[in-house]
């Protein structure tokens, strides 16, 4: 028997794998990006710099030339003075209702038409869609005066029946947007899920509660984020039917404080970042399924 013996290893060159060098360009370009990326954030985010650190200041300090950045001493008071001068707490808490029930109106009118729109074949569903996506060019200002009408008609002036009741049909203001949002997301889903549920004898309601819904969180996130900010910045909404002081929100409540304490800019300041507080903050607890839910929308297959 002959000797099996191994094949001649070839002499090292001393070359570099050709991805080492790769690597510190790569780490460049990354840097610069980051670099691109923070110059982009700085503009943006100065308008909220200026309002904290005005919020935290004497009014003499605030208009110093050159400006001055950190405040000394910090006014913390501006804030509780601010707070009491009126009731916000009462407008927080009108707010958040009227916000609450505009978000579970919109999301579950809004997805069932998605659903109906994406998932079903029906006749004439094209064209309803297509009659839908009309609504987005009507401008908001042209029916503002038939809607105020109907609802004097209806006497659900000074409450938060206007305010709210619109978002439980789906297409009443802002959810033409949000039916094409989700629709374009619907369709991402696999249609063979659906055929699988309806062999096994599931409904039409079961598929969308136990397939559609659980797989377009992204999506709904997205609907909730935009419908509650829509409706906390509300001002034009609560300005025309409200007129109970008591039952005003956050953004009709700021503009009456203006109006009041228009030469107190630290409570004015102080006041105004109360009320963007809570939107940033739903922002940076939501914005992964923010960003996932922009980014698969619109993405087929």
């Amino acid at each position: 028997m002959t000797a099996v013996t191994a094949p001649p290893r070839e002499p090292r060159t001393g070359r570099v794998a050709p991805t080492a060098g790769l690597r510190r360009p790569r780490r460049y370009g990354k840097a610069l990006l980051y670099l691109a990326l923070v110059a982009g954030a700085v503009p943006t985010l100065l308008p909220f710099v200026w309002l904290v650190r005005s919020a935290l200041m004497q009014d003499a300090q605030m208009f110093v030339a050159p400006p001055e950045w950190i405040p000394s001493p910090v006014q913390w008071s501006n804030f509780g003075e601010a707070l009491t001068a009126q009731p916000f707490w009462l407008y927080f808490v009108n707010t958040v209702v009227i916000a609450v029930i505009s978000v579970l109106g919109t999301v579950l009118t809004c997805s069932i038409a998605a659903f109906s729109f994406s998932r079903l074949r029906w006749r004439g569903r094209n064209i309803a869609f297509a009659v839908l996506l009309s609504g987005v060019m009507l401008p908001y200002a042209v029916t503002l005066i038939p809607t105020f009408v109907m609802w004097q008609e209806l006497g659900a002036l000074d409450s938060i029946i206007p305010l709210t009741v619109p978002s439980w049909f789906a297409g009443a203001g802002g959810g033409v947007f949000n039916v094409f949002l989700l629709r374009q997301f619907f369709l991402t889903i696999p249609f063979e899920l659906d055929e699988a549920a309806y062999i096994d004898g599931a409904s039409p309601w079961r598929v969308f509660w136990t397939i559609v819904m659980p797989l377009s969180k992204p999506a709904i996130v997205v609907v909730t984020i935009f419908t509650f900010i829509g409706t906390w910045n509300d001002f034009l909404g609560p300005l025309l039917y409200l007129n109970d002081e008591e039952k005003y929100t956050l953004s009709l409540g700021l503009a009456s404080f203006q109006s009041i304490f228009i030469t107190q800019w630290g409570y004015l300041m102080a006041a105004s970042a109360a009320v963007i507080v809570p939107i940033i903050a739903l922002f940076f607890f939501l914005q992964r399924y923010f960003i996932e839910g922009v980014t698969l929308t619109g993405v087929k297959n």
